[in-house]
């Protein structure tokens, strides 16, 4: 049996206005986050899909709160 919060996806955001560059998304989830290297500013890439336990580990894990949900995944 699948957990239901494991299977959800969800679309990530970032907001550049906080974000310090700590890199932690990136660490977590290269496939959605990419830090710029010369602002140092973090990005998603698209389509920017997370499962919702890491997604919600990345809430957690971000030193600047900079990381949110766009919305659910379609």
């Amino acid at each position: 049996m699948s957990d239901g919060a494991a299977d959800e996806q969800v679309v990530m955001a970032v907001d550049d206005t906080r974000c310090i560059g700590g890199g932690q998304c990136e660490l977590l989830a290269p496939d959605v986050f990419e830090v710029d290297d010369d602002t140092g500013i973090a990005a998603v890439t698209a389509p920017g899909l997370l499962d919702r336990v890491t997604a919600l580990e990345l809430l957690d894990r971000c030193p600047s709160g900079a990381i949110s949900f766009a919305q659910p995944a379609p």
